[in-house]
């Protein structure tokens, strides 16, 4: 396998720390929301605008996230073959999720033991740990329950699972060559075509309808992949992965249209109004709203997808070392900021200050705490080297002004 011929697109980088910073901003809102669907702790300070933020947040985010691994790991499968790809997968996937179940998951629960606590005016930090620790007696039930977790899992299941699909087709080449000119023609059409946007959200609707909610499912529940979602983050991981195969799919993808603006535009208006009738299953039209709901969540979701990536490859295409920084750092952020986030929730539930002062600060924290985690302890460490796939030095002024040098994720 030769290494693609396309250039370092720097933009990426941009969009992974953009992608990683919104997903904690995302969990640190959650106890502002007005209305208790089972998070940890529930603020006394809440707002409705909470709600309107989780709407658009999390209707794309997870999607951008298994889009760029798809990029980035074609990128790397196709510099490194098979088996070096394969066992490095293994390496920066596999290690950190079964460590992060015996480490993060007990961490976790004793957030949520302490949120229950706090709801009852009383929170006990050692009694909290002692549960949570006491959780990993259940292993191998509830592996994933209450973690984010499960991201690495199904990332892990895409990338064998391709690699799988790849290796049996390529043992017939003239089928595969065939195979790959169909791909690169459809790949075409949805990039380049006015309708192809169109066929991606109607594809999309097709497995958001079996969701069990109008929304993602949270696939923690179980080891055994969950069907909608694993098609839903699969189709991501997927046109992620051949993307990166021509540089003129990207390009086209990314573009900034109008169009894409009008279609988030008019899915968020579709899915404000609509939303409230998904627990109204006996309304006469019930099929018909959530249909347009999904049509609207579906539109949301891709195009978000596409602006974002269009927006930082206009703004964030050239190199820069604090992104470039953050992007480093975004697996080790992912990993370790949501028990951070709930326990500095649970620190501030009681406080008597305005949501959105509380909410800035609780996500602002979990930055820093975990930065300093990651320079401390991660960046120039063997777990440094893990996560990264190699070790860099400690950070010093004089070497952060410079700009890094490049490397396949």
């Amino acid at each position: 396998m030769q290494p693609s011929p396309n250039p370092r697109l720097e933009y990426l980088n941009a969009v992974r720390a953009f992608a990683l910073l919104l997903g904690i901003l995302f969990h640190a809102s959650l106890s502002f929301s007005p209305v208790y669907f089972g998070w940890a702790v529930m603020d006394i300070s809440t707002s409705p605008l909470i709600n309107h933020f989780m709407l658009v947040s999390h209707s794309f985010r997870m999607e951008l996230f298994f889009l760029i691994a798809g990029f980035f790991s074609h990128m790397s499968f196709r510099k490194k073959g098979y088996k070096p790809f394969l066992l490095s997968r293994i390496v920066r996937i596999g290690i950190p999720l079964i460590i992060g179940w015996f480490v993060l998951r007990p961490l976790i629960v004793s957030g949520w033991v302490m949120g229950g606590e706090s709801l009852q005016g009383d929170v006990d930090i050692f009694s909290g740990l002692v549960a949570g620790f006491s959780s990993l007696s259940t292993l191998p039930s509830g592996f994933l329950t209450g973690t984010h977790l499960w991201f690495l899992y199904y990332l892990l299941l895409f990338t064998v699972s391709f690699l799988l699909m790849q290796k049996l087709l390529s043992l017939h080449l003239p089928t595969y060559r065939l195979l790959n000119v169909y791909i690169d023609k459809a790949m075409e059409y949805l990039c380049k075509t006015s309708l192809g946007f169109s066929v991606l959200v109607c594809t999309t609707v097709g497995s958001l309808w079996f969701m069990s909610h109008w929304g993602v499912d949270t696939p923690d529940k179980s080891l055994i992949p969950n069907t909608p979602v694993t098609i839903l983050y699969g189709s991501f991981f997927l046109v992620g992965w051949l993307l990166q195969k021509n540089r003129s799919f990207i390009d086209a993808f990314t573009e900034l249209a109008w169009e894409k603006i009008f279609s988030c535009i008019v899915g968020f208006i579709v899915c404000i109004q609509l939303g409230s009738y998904q627990s109204d299953i006996t309304h006469a039209f019930y099929p018909w709203l959530k249909l347009s709901f999904l049509l609207g969540y579906a539109s949301m979701m891709w195009g978000l997808v596409m602006l974002t990536m269009g927006l930082f490859k206009k703004l964030c295409n050239t190199p820069n070392a604090i992104i470039r920084y953050v992007a480093d750092a975004s697996y080790w952020l992912y990993l370790i900021h949501l028990p951070i986030v709930v326990w500095l929730q649970i620190a501030f539930a009681e406080i008597p200050l305005h949501w959105s002062a509380k909410w800035v600060t609780v996500f602002a924290l979990t930055i820093f705490i975990s930065l300093v985690l990651y320079e401390g302890f991660v960046r120039s460490t063997r777990l440094g080297k893990i996560l990264n796939g190699r070790k860099q030095e400690r950070l010093s002024l004089q070497k952060s002004c410079r700009p890094p040098l490049a490397h396949n994720s």
